[in-house]
């Protein structure tokens, strides 16, 4: 294993002159993850494919100014909830919080501007991974509670990116982080996942109203564009007449996992049969949101790659979106006492 170290770019502003570092963790079979402290942001992850050539297997930009633009949220870690609350509300311990109304009336990804996607974060190397941690007041961004937070990106020999997430907070409050990293199992190059082939281990979704916010119910995906039980190409009911799926132009849902119980277990594997890559997802959490990219909008990413709709999806591991307002869901509460800790690993392979 090794590590290295260098300067990404500079801060400007109130922070200028602060650098940016890309953390690049490898290992021996050709595998590497570079990581940013801005964002605690998956820059690159280049894994081997079928003819062992390197492949750069996540969508991104080539320079720190890129990413203090607006952008789809690529490789960043989302905090301190990721996904939706509805009506960007929430009561708890006999307060009414108000967040940001950010996504029609609702709130997405916390705070544009203050997210911890948006925040420079401490880091510490160790031998075969970083951490990166940040320290955020009560009330920011409408949230109570001090809370500390770090994430571990870890590189083994196995060919695996881990993921450790642990928070702390002294109120009751909302912890629901993830990683936004956008996957083409082709290449970040490639222009579609359409043809990826995808199995979530999930029998049932939530299902979601206008502004992608569930309504408490769980549905069995039998019969629906939303069974992914046994692998199918993306594409083959992307486009389906269906209600759910034209709420949100296609899919992005949150699949419950099926056995959870709070250990690690599998949630999704991902093929391209072109480069014989397989992403397998495992995770500890309840949820996991899979997005297609739909909306993606034209631009220039890295490598002066064209990205576009459906050019890259997500695969996020989660509790549900809305938890806090949903009693009926797995509470995503945390609080004096109560820490937060949980692993996702994307693990690869070739066919």
């Amino acid at each position: 294993m090794s590590i290295e170290k260098r300067v990404f770019g500079v801060m400007p502003n109130e922070q200028q002159g602060q650098e940016i570092f890309l953390y690049s963790i490898s290992n021996s079979r050709g595998m590497k993850a570079d990581i940013m402290n801005y964002g605690a942001t998956l820059v690159n992850l280049i894994v081997p494919d079928r003819n062992g050539a390197a492949v750069d297997v996540v969508t991104g930009y080539d320079n720190l100014a890129a990413y203090l633009g607006a952008h789809p949220y690529f490789g960043v870690v989302v905090g301190p909830n990721a996904n939706r609350i509805g009506n960007a509300t929430f009561d708890l311990d006999g307060k009414t919080y108000q967040l940001s109304v950010n996504d029609g009336v609702n709130n997405l990804h916390s705070h544009d501007d203050l997210g911890y996607q948006r925040r420079v974060w401490d880091v510490e190397e160790n031998d075969a991974s970083v951490t990166f941690s940040l320290n955020d007041s009560d009330g920011t961004m409408g949230f109570p509670g001090n809370k500390f937070m770090s994430v571990t990106y870890t590189v083994t020999e196995d060919n695996e990116l881990v993921l450790v997430y642990h928070a702390t907070s002294d109120q009751n409050t909302v912890i629901n982080p993830t990683n936004h990293a956008y996957f083409n199992l082709g290449g970040h190059q490639k222009d579609t996942i359409t043809n990826h082939l995808l199995t979530i281990n999930a029998s049932r979704f939530t299902v979601v109203e206008a502004g992608a916010i569930p309504n408490g119910e769980l549905v069995d995906v039998a019969e629906t564009p939303f069974d992914f039980l046994t692998a199918k190409p993306i594409g083959d009911k992307i486009n389906f007449k269906c209600c759910q799926l034209e709420l949100t132009g296609g899919y992005d849902h949150n699949w419950a996992i099926d056995g959870y119980d709070g250990t690690v277990r599998e949630a999704a594997r991902l093929t391209d049969t072109d480069s014989g890559i397989t992403m397998t997802t495992l995770t500890d959490l309840p949820g996991i949101q899979f997005y297609a990219g739909n909306m993606i909008p034209d631009h220039i990413g890295k490598e002066g790659t064209n990205y576009r709709k459906r050019c890259a999806l997500c695969l996020e591991t989660q509790f549900f979106p809305d938890a806090v307002n949903r009693p009926e869901f797995v509470s995503a509460i945390f609080g004096p006492g109560k820490p937060y800790q949980s692993k996702t690993i994307y693990r690869f392979s070739c066919e």
